[in-house]
């Protein structure tokens, strides 16, 4: 069983950092192309960001890109957001998730945390 534990999250002001980190176990995230999606209240889940299984290759939403970067740790089995230069409108849940593939569809996920808090306020 390959479950997947978010955390990082919390409170911030406007232009502030978090970085949040997934933690994977049951299975080597080596196996997996990594992703990050959000949800806001009354919102649909969108995309993050993914790194592809080698982790040479990400994919950015636009909204994002320039202000987060992904990371993985294959090694210690991790994933991590670094998230910068933050705004009122990042205030989401955040979710780690796990696919075969590469993609930005949350429909291509097989696996999925329990998501982590990220406020940002002005």
């Amino acid at each position: 069983q390959v479950q997947l534990v978010e955390s990082g999250g919390g409170l911030v002001q406007v232009g502030g950092s978090l970085r949040l980190s997934c933690a994977v176990s049951g299975r080597t995230i080596s196996s997996y192309a990594m992703g990050w999606f959000r949800q806001a209240p009354g919102k649909e889940r969108e995309f993050v960001v993914v790194i592809k299984r080698s982790g040479g290759s990400t994919s950015y939403a636009d909204s994002v890109k320039g202000r987060f970067t992904i990371s993985r740790d294959n090694a210690k089995n991790r994933v991590y957001l670094q998230m910068n230069s933050l705004k009122p409108e990042d205030t989401a849940v955040y979710y780690c998730a796990a696919a075969k593939y590469s993609s930005r569809f949350p429909r291509a996920y097989d696996y999925w945390g329990q998501g982590t808090q990220v406020t940002v306020s002005s």
